[in-house]
């Protein structure tokens, strides 16, 4: 049976992957119940089905610029592949996030960001989607439409995902440094000035260590300093996780490169991990980011037993319904865990306990304990999504066990 990429879900049906629009449409139209699966890099069911699974990974590789700049991609297409197209053709997205191994349209479907001040999540560059509605014909949406939206960050709620547009811009260079040994007290009292230093920034901490490792992807020609905030430049090159070597991570020490190869954490040519590891995030409002840090200080002890490595990364506002930072300028906790959901899930309630009242919100493909009263809360859209899944899908047919769950039709 097919496992997600982490390895933790099994689904309950076989792929099956059409090789052309037409047959996709003529298996959605004559199956019962339908759910699409990416790349694999959910942590929950959000992707299963009892009925047919498929995949639009086998359907014909398009990407192509338009007269706009826009670029016309295959929903398929991993983000690695569509931004070595475009580099070669001089252009560029605005934002990549820590993997170029996913799928397009999956981290769209499921509000995957990226990250920097400025810098609005993946989903906000696409300009079009056309997807399989639950009768089989082709919905084309724009910007234009009062739907769009809601239609982006849609779950797989609303069909199946076979063509989106993107915007882009001239091609830039990046410049990444790192920086080990910033006090972890200062990430909430200088944080402003750390997140601002680059075009975007990680940093990464345990809770526990008082050390913290910042990641600094600075447009090229910036200046950077060898001392820093109480920090130093890095000896060598890292991996997120200190004990791990770094030869899957991108480029450093400030070399400039192009965006596509230095904004992403991970090469594309290498997998940086195969699963043994469970995620979750949680997205606070910018304002609360020094109040979530303390928290989650006091929270240290009882996650170490668990965690591998905490990331932290700030978003822009963007006004897509389901979308992490609609409506709000974002800072995105990251939490990689071992795999062991068992002992996992207490740390996660007891997480959601301190950084919700906070205004946190989940991601909707990793791990949560949240009911869905909870992220009605959270996701103010959510009432409004669930009548438009309702319009293109009046029957259910995209619906599964975790729709259900987290956004039942009863509102």
């Amino acid at each position: 049976m097919t496992k997600n990429w982490a390895g933790n879900i099994t689904f309950s049906a076989e792929v099956r992957s059409p090789r052309t629009v037409a047959e996709m449409q003529e298996l959605v139209r004559l199956s019962d119940h339908v759910r699409v699966l990416g790349s694999g890099h959910s942590f929950n069911r959000i992707a299963d089905t009892d009925g047919t699974l498929v995949s639009v990974a086998a359907l014909p590789r398009i990407a192509a610029l338009n007269p706009d700049d826009t670029v016309t991609i295959a929903a398929g297409l991993r983000y690695g592949e569509v931004t070595a197209y475009l580099q070669d053709e001089g252009r560029a997205l605005h934002n990549l996030g820590s993997l170029p191994h996913i799928s397009v349209a999956g981290a769209c479907s499921t509000g995957t960001h990226g990250s920097g001040d400025a810098n609005r999540p993946l989903a906000a560059a696409v300009t079009s989607t056309t997807f399989i509605a639950a009768d089989g014909e082709l919905v084309t949406l724009t910007r234009d439409d009062a739907d769009f939206p809601g239609s982006i960050v849609s779950l797989g709620a609303l069909g199946v995902t076979v063509e989106l547009e993107l915007e882009t811009q001239p091609s830039y260079e990046i410049s990444q440094v790192v920086y080990d040994g910033l006090p972890v007290e200062r990430l909430g009292t200088d944080f402003e000035e750390i997140f601002s230093s680059a075009y975007s920034v990680s940093a990464f901490t345990d809770w526990v260590d008082p050390d913290v490792m910042v990641w600094r992807k600075m447009l090229a020609g910036t200046p950077y300093e060898p001392s820093w905030l109480g920090a130093r430049l890095a000896d060598g090159a890292r991996h997120p996780i200190k004990a791990m070597p770094a030869d899957f991570a991108t480029q450093q020490h400030g070399v400039a490169g192009p965006w596509n190869e230095r904004l992403p954490h991970f090469r594309l040519e290498f997998t940086p991990s195969n699963g043994e590891e469970l995620q979750s995030e949680y997205f606070v409002p910018r304002a609360a980011a020094p109040q979530a840090f303390e928290q989650l200080k006091s929270l240290g002890n009882l996650m170490a037993p668990v965690i591998q490595i905490s990331e932290i990364r700030t978003i822009a506002a963007d006004n897509l319904w389901l979308s992490p930072s609609q409506g709000r300028d974002t800072v995105a906790l990251h939490f990689t865990w071992i795999q062991d959901e068992t002992a996992v899930r207490p740390v996660v309630a007891a997480l959601e306990e301190a950084l919700l009242p906070l205004g946190a919100r989940p991601h909707w493909g990793k791990v949560f304990t949240a009911d869905a009263t909870t992220l009605r809360d959270c996701y103010p859209k959510v009432p409004d999504f669930i009548d438009l899944a309702a319009k293109y899908d009046p029957e259910g047919k995209f619906r599964n066990d975790y729709l259900n769950t987290y956004l039942p039709k009863e509102r």
